[in-house]
């Protein structure tokens, strides 16, 4: 197959990346540093990919940016990078990739945990995961040509713990993590929220 990643050079990313290599060829994206550049903040930019690219039989996004505050600290700009980022980029990541995918292909989004799990600090970015999460199951039920919609939602990862300094006990490994985007690219699941484990 051939798998479009986007946020390939990522944390998550890299790790999908090494998880698809030698099985199906894959296609980089990200804003710098990968085979092909992308700003998904942008719907021309994401259109301008897909032409570049042409027909796919995945697509992937480990992309997306949300602003990390506590509530009383987040601002209008704070709301409207994470709605225009992480929210509204993989939206458009998958509307617009329908046509430029093989029948039967597969999306495969990125939420996270503080959907499910929120804390404080996190209220941009719960709204925002919890916003993919519904689009996710809503656009499968209407996606063309038997186009398959997943979203993943990992939980913390190791590698991402360590790098804010905080302890790594309760994190998940990014190669864990990407074993859920295999699954969702290689499998017959569609509309699922996956939970790695």
């Amino acid at each position: 197959m051939r798998v479009l990643l986007i946020g390939a050079t990522g944390t998550i990313g890299k790790a999908i990346a090494n998880a698809l290599t030698g099985r199906h060829e894959v296609i980089g994206a990200s804003r710098h540093h990968s085979r092909e550049t992308v700003d998904i903040t942008k719907p021309q930019s994401i259109r301008d990919l897909y032409s570049r690219v042409g027909r796919v039989d995945a697509i992937v996004s480990a992309a997306g940016e949300a602003a990390f505050k506590p509530l009383d600290d987040l601002t209008d700009a704070d709301f409207e990078l994470s709605l225009n980022n992480k929210l509204m980029g993989q939206v458009n990541l998958a509307r617009l990739g329908f046509r430029h995918l093989t029948d039967a292909g597969s999306v495969t989004l990125t939420s996270g945990i503080l959907a499910q799990h929120p804390a404080p600090g996190t209220a941009a970015i719960s709204l925002v995961n919890a916003g993919l999460e519904g689009f996710t199951r809503a656009a499968a039920l209407e996606a063309p040509h038997g186009i398959r919609v997943n979203i993943v939602s990992p939980p913390w990862v190791s590698e991402t713990l360590a790098a804010m300094g905080r302890p790594t006990t309760g994190g998940l490994p990014a190669a864990v993590v990407a074993r859920s985007y295999v699954e969702s690219i290689e499998g017959k699941m569609n509309g699922a929220v996956i939970a790695p484990a």
